[in-house]
Parts: C-alpha cells; structure tokens; sequence
C-alpha cells in the first residue's frame, strides 16, 4: 500500500521538478538529432536509444507533445520550435486516422496544448493559427466519434481490435469529443443527420465505467471493487455483454496497472469538465448530478484500488495479478524493485496515475470533501516523489528516455531485458515520458499558482 504519511508537500518536489526539465531538454534534443523518422514512431527505448514497434501509431503526438510542454515549463523557444514544426509537418494523418482509439492521445497533446497555450497568452494569439488548431480537433472528435458500436443500453467508441472491444486506454482518448464539443462541433451522419459529441462522448464513459470497472457487487469471481478489465467483449450482433479479456495485461480477471491509471486520471478529468460546463448542457441526458454520481464513483474505486494494491513508493508491477508476483515477499509493504527476477514494474502506469489522484483530490477537496481529497492529493504527491528520483528519473546523457522501467507489453514479450535472469527493466516508453512530463507542469503550476492546467 502507498505510504500516505511519507508523502512530501507540494513545494519540496520544486527542485526535482527542475531537474526533470533540464534533463528533458537535453534528451528531446537528443532525440531530434539521432532518431530516423523513416522508422515510424518511436515507441519505446532498447539499450536506451528510442525505436519503434508496429502496433499502430499511437505515440507520436506523445513525442511533439514533450516539446510543446517543455516550452510551457520553461518558456524555451527552441523546444516550441521543434514541437510546432513537426506538428505541422507529420500530425494531419492522425486527425482523420479512422483505424484508431488513440485521438484524445495523439492530437490533444499536440493540436490541444498548442490551443490552450495560446488561450493562456503563453504563444501570440494568431486567428488563422487558432483556427488551424480548433478544425483539427474539431475533426478528430468527429472521426472519432464515428468509431462507434450500439451496445444494448448504450454504446463505446471500439478499439483498433473491431466493434466488438471496448478498451479501458480509451476512457483518457474521449477527451477529444468532449474538446470538439466545446467548439460546436458534431458528426454529420446519413441524411445530414447531426450527431451529439457530447452525447456520444457521456455513452463512452457510461460503457466503461459501468463494464470496465468493478465496484465488489459479485459481477464474477473475481469481482475487487476498483479492479479494471483491459478489454471488454461485446457481442456485436445483439450488443449484449459477453465477458473481460485482455491484450496487455495478464487476463481479463486480472488488474493491467496501465489500464487502471487510465481510468483513474480519465474519469478524474471527465470530472472536473463536468464541474465547468453549465447544468443545462446535460438536462437532456439524465442531468449533471446523474454524471458526476458515475464518474466519482468510478473514479474513487479505481483510486482505493491503486493506492492499496501499489508498493509503499507508489510505483506499481505491471499487473496485480501477474503470476510470479507472489515470488516478491511483501511486495505490497516494500518499496518497489525494477531489478527483480520475476515481474516487471511499470512507471507509466504511476506517472498516468499520479496525475489522476491529484486532480482526484482536488476536485474533491473544492467540494468540501476535504478528508477525503487529501488522502488523494498525499498518494499523488508519494508517486511523484519517487518518479522524479532515482532509480526511476533517467539520468544518464546517453539514454534518451525519461522515465526509467517502463513497460509496453509484457505478454509480448516486446520489452527489453538487459539481464535475462531478471524482468524487463532500464527501459522508457514515449507515452511514459509524456505523461511524467504533463505530470511535471501540473505539479509546477500548482506550486507556482499557475492557470491551472486542463484539457479543455
């Protein structure tokens, strides 16, 4: 379990947050010199150099995206340069990318942080600039929002696995149809039929949080409120639900840690969109208290769940049900160790989730549930603290990851193993190194009374 009570404040993670910076600097520039685009996009790091690994492409706006952020944290004009250049240059195939769940990832970490940054006044406001930024997420909502399947009751964008799967990664991607939403935008279907964004996007987040999380109410035997499926299968003749799988974690009964640290941060986002969007928005979707009622539950048993099945540093394995993980004696009262024999940890999984506990917390804490957020807000803080140190920050000059010890997809086989009579470990992945990125602009302008930093 996290150890709440060694949580450090807010202001003591400042100079490591610097520090994170200045490295990733380094690194991004690094990369931009070494790495051959003709690859395709980089994935995750072997023996410490960035390469890439034929799934789809579901990471590049990650890389672009660390360029732009480290801009918002430091002001460098060289890394907005770089990020804005090759936004421009290699992103537009990912605004009308219909083969993928991955909008809310690829085009809000690019088109996204480009927009806010310019509503903040951080980049010069351009009108033909902000239009450029507003039709591209616009249009990925609306593609996005196409990638739809009818489920008895309700409906969910599908994964890249078909009509049938709904993965739970794509609770955070939903963000795109809610952003496209706030500028008026909607699918045009058959007959110019004008379809919902927001509609769609509330249905999506109903799938998941009614099939993809467990709330201990006896679903199956292995029913552990908080617990998450990676995958849920629906059949698509009838849309009725047929059963949880897996593609990245041990089993459809087991906890994938990633998978879990996407539905705590997209639930927690989901929710402090719906605190800022007026009442009248949901009248006709069963109301504003029926949403949060949903999302908040979601979101607080996927966050018990982690806290309580975490190691003391708040660094989890890749999976809680991983089958050689009751070879690590205590695991759950130690610090974690990515130099074990037996299971790997996965720091993408604490970066993703930190970033959820804190929002978590501090939407709780700003609706008078002050006990509660801070328990949130000090295993937010834990996580942070060990990311951001070693063995898990990245510092050696060579290696050109950030986050060190991430995993991609261990059933695989995919991740490196330096030492072959231990688990895969010394690794970084690009959606690892983006999120402990957005991580450290979150947690930098919480410090520094900054605008507080949202998708929308």
């Amino acid at each position: 379990m996290i150890d709440l009570q060694a949580a450090p404040k807010l202001g003591e993670l400042s100079p490591a947050l610097d520090r994170f910076f200045e490295l990733a600097k380094h690194k991004t520039v690094n990369l931009d010199r070494e790495y051959d685009d003709s690859q395709g996009s980089p994935v995750f790091t072997v023996d410490g150099k960035y390469t890439t690994r034929g799934w789809t492409e579901w990471t590049e706006g990650f890389r672009y995206g660390i360029a732009v952020l480290h801009f918002d944290a430091t002001g460098d004009e060289e890394s907005l340069a770089s990020g804005r250049r090759r936004i421009v240059d290699r992103m537009a195939s990912h605004v009308s990318h219909i083969g993928v769940h991955d909008h809310g990832f690829n085009n809000l970490s690019t088109y996204g942080n480009l927009r806010r940054l310019m509503n903040e006044g951080r980049i010069p406001e351009n009108e033909w600039e902000r239009h450029f930024y507003e039709l591209a997420i616009k249009v990925s909502g609306a593609v996005q929002a196409a990638r739809w399947t009818e489920r008895q009751g309700g409906g969910f964008i599908h994964s890249f696995n078909g009509p049938h799967s709904l993965f739970v990664d794509t609770i955070r991607s939903v963000r795109i149809l809610m952003a496209a939403d706030r500028l008026g935008h909607v699918l045009m279907g058959e007959g110019d039929q004008a379809i919902s964004l927001l509609e769609r996007g509330l249905r999506h987040i109903e799938s998941t949080a009614e099939y993809s999380v467990y709330y201990g109410e006896g679903r199956d035997r292995y029913d552990e409120s908080g617990r998450t499926a990676h995958e849920i299968v629906f059949n698509t003749k009838d849309g009725a639900y047929r059963c949880p799988n897996s593609q990245q974690g041990y089993t459809g009964f087991s906890t994938w840690t990633r998978g879990q640290a996407w539905a705590v941060l997209g639930f927690a986002e989901e929710l402090e969109l719906l605190a800022e969007t007026p009442a009248e928005a949901y009248k006709e979707f069963g109301g504003k208290s029926k949403w949060e009622r949903l999302m908040l539950r979601a979101a607080t048993a996927t966050a018990d769940n982690f806290i309580a099945n975490t190691p003391v540093d708040g660094i989890p394995y890749w999976d809680t049900g991983a089958p050689r993980l009751h070879l690590i004696d205590g695991w759950r009262d130690r610090p974690s160790d990515p130099y074990n024999e037996y299971e790997p940890v996965d720091s993408s999984a604490a970066a993703i989730n930190a970033q959820g506990l804190l929002r978590l917390g501090r939407y709780l804490s700003g609706n008078g549930q002050e006990v509660a957020g801070a328990r949130y807000l000090k295993a937010g803080l834990k996580v942070a603290q060990s990311l951001f140190s070693d063995p898990y920050l990245s510092t050696d000059p060579s290696h050109q990851g950030l986050i060190l010890h991430s995993i991609y997809h261990e059933p695989n086989g995919w991740d490196h193993r330096p030492d072959p009579s231990k688990a895969a470990y010394g690794e970084s992945s690009m959606w690892g190194d983006y999120h402990a990125m957005e991580l450290a602009v979150y947690l930098q302008r919480l410090a520094g009374d900054g605008p507080y930093l949202t998708f929308f």
